[in-house]
């Protein structure tokens, strides 16, 4: 058996084009081993995680040529925004007047008008409130919503909740800029009930459902002060009415603490006088009407004709 010749050292974690002899050192057999990973054409890395955004970002970087971004569902996942599918395929922005990326695994796009650009990680990432406006193609409303209550929001790592990544008035203004491309009828729709506060794409879905069904809007993660001094916060809640409405997901399966935590928030609000309303997956699809019509009858309000 041929033993290997070793690579520079400085290659582990990175990535680099076959073409880049300088760089890698390499002879061109010994990049076709199967110890170097293939992301792309022309491409080779070593110890990249290619299962996740920012690993095949990485992995595409030595492709980016001057004024590219990571735009679109890409831009999201590297932004850990909450899509509704994952998508391994990377897609790049172009600068006006630029030629669109192309090649396995990538969708290449072409700016019309150059959007604010950021770097994340290290990577050029178009900005978030422009992501959130491209991401208006396709999505439905009640998906854009909920990925605009993220933007405006902040996403929460552990204990800690990270600053917004946009504000309203920054989603706003992108917007404006977007004008009658594509996805501008589910902007509009969506853009005015976007609230901040929301947790996860649930609590919005569940938010938006009791609205359309002619119910009051019940307020995103608001702080509720006990009788005892604490202060909890209910994944929703209608405080003039003391009702709160928290919606049980798969973490609560699988979280020990977050479970226990959970159930303690709901003893102390029924303690405190509040009716404690838990939602499920199924709530939000097959069980919908038998849902709204239970909360109907718990808050006295009577249907829309």
């Amino acid at each position: 058996m041929t033993r290997r010749a070793p690579l520079a050292p400085h290659l582990s974690g990175a990535a680099f084009r076959v073409g880049d002899v300088p760089f890698h050192g390499a002879t061109r057999g010994r990049l076709r081993a199967s110890d170097l990973q293939h992301p792309f054409t022309a491409v080779r890395s070593i110890g990249l995680d290619l299962d996740d955004a920012l690993g095949r970002c990485l992995a595409y970087e030595p492709l980016l040529r001057q004024g590219e971004a990571f735009s679109h569902e890409t831009a999201a996942a590297l932004l850990r925004l909450p899509l509704p599918h994952d998508s391994s395929t990377v897609h790049v922005l172009a600068p006006p007047g630029a030629t669109r990326a192309r090649g396995r695994g990538v969708v290449g796009h072409a700016a019309s008008v150059a959007p604010p650009v950021v770097l994340h990680d290290g990577l050029p990432v178009v900005a978030p409130a422009y992501v959130w406006c491209q991401l208006a193609n396709g999505s439905s409303m009640y998906d854009l919503v909920a990925l605009g209550d993220a933007v405006v929001t902040g996403l929460r790592r552990g204990e800690m909740r990270l600053p917004a990544l946009a504000s309203l008035d920054e989603l706003r203004d992108a917007a404006r800029g977007w004008g009658s491309r594509r996805g501008a009828v589910t902007i509009a729709e969506a853009l005015p009930r976007i609230r901040v506060g929301a947790e996860s794409p649930k609590e919005t879905h569940l938010r938006l459902m009791l609205v359309d069904a002619g119910l009051p809007e019940p307020m995103p993660n608001p702080p509720v002060r006990l009788p005892s001094g604490a202060t909890v916060h209910p994944d929703l809640a209608d405080r003039r009415r003391r009702i709160a409405f928290e919606y049980l997901g798969d973490i609560h399966r699988t979280d020990r603490r977050r479970w226990q935590d959970d159930l303690r928030r709901r003893r102390e609000l029924t303690a405190a006088g509040w009716h404690v309303v838990e939602v499920t997956a199924d709530d939000l699809t097959w069980n919908r009407e038998a849902f709204i019509a239970g909360v109907r009858a718990l808050l006295g309000v009577s249907a829309q004709p």
